[in-house]
C-alpha cells in the first residue's frame, strides 16, 4: 500500500529542516480550528508522508537520509509548534524504525524500510488497559501454520487511525514480548477513534482490537531483547516526546508576544500603556524565555548524546544518552505546561475565547506531559549523578 502521489526524497539534515519549516507554515493555518472541530488531518498526513520527513531516519545504506536525532528532533519541535497533534502522530512510527534498526532482520529492514520510503506510515498497538503495570501486556500471539494470530484489546493508539501497518506488542507462547507490524487492513482487525482527551484531540489516540488477526512470521520482530542490552530505543522514544513539548511550548510562547502586542489589554496601569513599558509583562516574557531557550539547547544536546549512543552502543553511552534525554524532558514538561499557563496570564479571560485557540496549548501540554511521569526522570537524573546509577532500560527514560 503506498501513497496515490509520489514521496520526495530527502538526502540530508539541511533539507528535512527546510521541508518541515515550510510544512510547518502550512499545518499551522489551520490548527486551532482542527482542534475546536477534532477535524482529523488526514489530507495533512498526506501532504506529510509525501514531503519525504517520514523516512528520515532510515538509514543511508537502505537508502534514507539517516539524519542525526538532533535533526529528528528539531524536526518534530517544528511540526508540533505548528500543530501539537500533527507532531505527535508519527512519534511510534520513527519508535517502531528504531526497534526495527536494533533488532530486526536484515531481510526485515530492506523490506519495512523500503516501504516508509515509499510513503507507508505505521502507528502504534503498544499500552492496555487493567494491567497491574503500565509495562504489563496480555495481547496474546499464538503460532497458525505459517504465521501468528493475535488477539487482544489496545489503547491509547496514536496513530493507528492514520496508519498502514500497525506495530503491536504482543506476548509470545513462551512469554516474550515481540512487536508484530500488522497491516491495517488485516482481517479482524477493528481501529476504534474513541479518543475523547480534552488535549491533543486529533491524535487518534483511540483503541485497537484484535480478533484472530493473522500475521506473517516475517512481520514479527523481537521486543523485549532491546530492553534486556543497552540499546538506544528507550531515549530515542522520549527525546521525540520532549520534542513534542518543547513545539508546544514555543507555540505558546509566540502566540503569548503575538497577544500581548496586538491586542488591547485594560488592566495595564495607564503609565505603563505598551506591552514594552509594562514591567510585570516584560518580567513574564523574560522568565519564560530563558526557561524556553535552556528547554531547546538541552533538547539539542540530548540529540548529540544520542547520536553517540546510535554509532557506538554500550552501557555507558546509552545511560548517558538516557540521561541527557530525561534532562530535556524534564524541562520541557515544565516549559510547556508554564508557556501555556503564562499565555492564559497575559492575555486574561480573551484567551479563553473558542474563536482564539489560545487555550488548546495548555490542553495539549497538560495531556501530552502525562505520557510518563516527569518525577521519575528527575529521580533518575539525581541516582545517576549521586550514586552512579545507571538508568533503566526501558521505553519510558
Amino acid at each position: 500500500m503506498t501513497l496515490s502521489h509520489p514521496v520526495a526524497v530527502i538526502t540530508s539534515d539541511e533539507q528535512a529542516l527546510i521541508v518541515a519549516s515550510d510544512l510547518a507554515e502550512d499545518f499551522k493555518r489551520d490548527s486551532a480550528l482542527r482542534d475546536r472541530e477534532r477535524r482529523l488531518p488526514h489530507p495533512e498526513l498526506e501532504v506529510f508522508s509525501r514531503s519525504g520527513l517520514w523516512g528520515i531516519s532510515v538509514p543511508r545504506e537502505y537508502g534514507g537520509a539517516g539524519v542525526s536525532n538532533v535533526t529528528l528532533a528539531k524536526v518534530i519541535a517544528l511540526i508540533a509548534q505548528a500543530d501539537g497533534s500533527l507532531g505527535q502522530i508519527p512519534q511510534n512510527h520513527f519508535y517502531a524504525l528504531e526497534v526495527l534498526r536494533v533488532n530486526g532482520s536484515e531481510e526485515q529492514k530492506k523490506r519495512l524500510y523500503a516501504e516508509v520510503l515509499a510513503g507507508q506510515r505505521f502507528g502504534n498497538a503498544l499500552a492496555e488497559l487493567g494491567t497491574k503495570t503500565a509495562h504489563d501486556r496480555v495481547t496474546r500471539l499464538t503460532r497458525d501454520g505459517r504465521g501468528y494470530r493475535i488477539n487482544g484489546r489496545k489503547f491509547y493508539a496514536t496513530g493507528a487511525i492514520y496508519a498502514q501497518r500497525i506495530p503491536t506488542s504482543v506476548i509470545d507462547e513462551n512469554g516474550v514480548q515481540q512487536l508484530a507490524f500488522v497491516p491495517s487492513n488485516s482481517k479482524g482487525l477493528t481501529v476504534i477513534d474513541d479518543w475523547s482527551g480534552f488535549g491533543q484531540r486529533t491524535t487518534g489516540s483511540g483503541s485497537v482490537v484484535f480478533e484472530d488477526v493473522f500475521v506473517a512470521a516475517e512481520d514479527v520482530i523481537p521486543f523485549q531483547t532491546a530492553f534486556e542490552r543497552p540499546t538506544p530505543v528507550g531515549p530515542l522514544a522520549q527525546i521525540l516526546h520532549a520534542a513534542i513539548d518543547t513545539g508546544i511550548a514555543r507555540a505558546a510562547y509566540e502566540d503569548a508576544l503575538h497577544f500581548v502586542r496586538t491586542k488591547t489589554r485594560p488592566w495595564i496601569d495607564a503609565t505603563h500603556d505598551t506591552a514594552t513599558g509594562d514591567p510585570l509583562t516584560l518580567k513574564s516574557f523574560g522568565h519564560l524565555s530563558i526557561r524556553l531557550h535552556a528547554t531547546e539547547a538541552l533538547l539539542e544536546r540530548a540529540g548529540e548524546f544520542l547520536d553517540k549512543a546510535q554509532a557506538d552502543t554500550n552501557a555507558e553511552t546509552v545511560a548517558a544518552a538516557s540521561i541527557a534525554v530525561a534532562e530535556a524532558r524534564a524541562i520541557s514538561t515544565e516549559i510547556s505546561l508554564a508557556a501555556g499557563t503564562t499565555l492564559f496570564e497575559l492575555a486574561g479571560s480573551q484567551a479563553t475565547l473558542r474563536e482564539h485557540g489560545l487555550d488548546r496549548h495548555w490542553r495539549n501540554a497538560r495531556v501530552h506531559t502525562l505520557h510518563d511521569p516527569v518525577r521519575w526522570k528527575y529521580y533518575a537524573v539525581g541516582n545517576y549523578y549521586l550514586n552512579d546509577e545507571n538508568p533503566p532500560l526501558r521505553g519510558t527514560i
